[in-house]
């Protein structure tokens, strides 16, 4: 594997066929362990601790894999092992903010403005995406100078509602997906049929407790379906809100002296597509690029405005836009199927999804009624 998870605290969930449930784990000198107890059956009563990674070091746990072994499952696309990846979060909410990046903002106005159309997206791109990307590149969110470039932006005919969220002082926050929904590290993730132009977005995902405290990161694919999206705003749910849509994973990376705040400001991270077709596309997404700080985006997310008793996962929005042509010139990119989609972060590790369609990706079925009545089988709630 690319990443052996030996410098910090990491911890994750996994499928265990023989509890026909989850499992909390954490990884150690090249192995998962079940850490899962009475007192932490879910990743969020382990991340509502006051000090999660001085828990997990004191807690020795039960080895379970090697995660050599789990990667070799991935590689091969074995889905059934007795152990798997899931998505690192269980009762969280799944939020995401959108427009952060100044070059992603300029691409959102050029699909709003193209209607969803690639071939009419390529000759927009020319006439207004150096114009709008230029006097936007250093423009912080909310100030004085950014309100200037909004009244000569719409002097000009070119204001969007993408520019409204990423210069105005309200940062765009949606709900990506539902509790329980999203899918890990070496899963199939999902395009709705009805889209003909997506693509892949590599995401730094925060972990927030309740209190909304930053408390870990990990990765994700925010899957987007720019078609639907560019259509209409208000399409919004459609685009990113479908089966195996979300990726997170494949572990989070817990706070603590190796890992802080900074290291997330300054993540970088690459992303590889590689198509059954021999088509390979590679992209990045610097932390540094981004407009708004990940404090300042958690606290637009929660507060005495909106509160979320059991934490949220965060995704803070993507430097990539892709616009390299796949087939036709002037058409850009988007998914095929069987696409393995790789994303990469030094300290974060590496997540790697294949592309399928939602209808044909395994159904969402294990939900909170589920969840509960599982821990509650394995005596596990008290």
């Amino acid at each position: 594997m690319s990443y052996k998870y030996d410098n910090g605290s990491f911890v994750g969930r996994v499928w265990s066929k023989s509890e026909n449930g989850p499992l909390i784990v954490k990884v150690n000198d090249g192995y998962l362990y079940d850490i899962t107890s009475t007192e932490i059956p879910t990743m969020r009563d382990l991340l509502e601790k006051e000090s999660p990674s001085d828990y997990i070091s004191n807690i020795k746990g039960k080895k379970i894999i090697s995660l050599n072994e789990i990667e070799e499952n991935i590689k091969s696309k074995k889905f059934d092992g007795d152990f798997n990846f899931l998505a690192p979060c269980d009762l969280q909410v799944i939020k995401a903010c959108g427009v952060t990046f100044a070059k992603s903002m300029v691409e959102r106005v050029i699909e709003e403005r193209a209607a969803g159309d690639p071939k009419k997206a390529e000759l927009l791109r020319i006439n207004i995406g150096d114009l709008i990307g230029s006097n936007l590149k250093d423009i912080i969110p909310g100030s004085s100078k950014a309100m200037e470039v909004k009244d000569v932006l719409i002097k000009e005919g070119l204001w969007s509602q993408y520019l409204e969220v990423g210069i105005g002082k309200d940062a765009e926050v949606f709900t990506k997906a539902q509790v329980l929904s999203s899918v890990g590290h070496g899963s199939e993730v999902g395009l709705h049929p009805v889209s003909n132009w997506n693509n892949p977005e590599p995401e730094i995902v925060l972990a927030v407790n309740s209190k909304g405290k930053i408390v870990g990161a990990t990765l994700g694919n925010d899957v987007n379906l720019r078609d639907v999206e560019g259509r209409s705003a208000l399409l919004l749910g459609k685009a990113k809100d479908n089966n195996a849509s979300c990726s997170i994973g494949p572990v989070i990376r817990l706070l603590d002296n190796s890992f802080d705040l900074d290291s997330i400001r300054n993540a970088e991270l690459t992303m590889t597509v590689e198509g059954l077709d021999g088509f390979k596309l590679q992209g990045f997404s610097s932390m540094s690029q981004i407009s708004r700080d990940p404090e300042n985006l958690v606290e637009q997310t929660c507060g005495r405005h909106h509160q979320y008793p059991d934490g949220f996962m965060l995704f803070l929005g993507t430097l990539f836009a892709p616009t390299e042509d796949r087939e036709k010139k002037g058409e850009g990119f988007t998914h095929k199927i069987g696409d393995k989609v790789i994303i990469h972060e030094p300290n974060l590790g590496t997540l790697i999804n294949f592309v399928n369609l939602s209808t044909e990706c395994p159904e969402w079925k294990f939900g909170i009624s589920e969840l509960f009545k599982n821990l509650l089988k394995r005596k596990l709630l008290i």
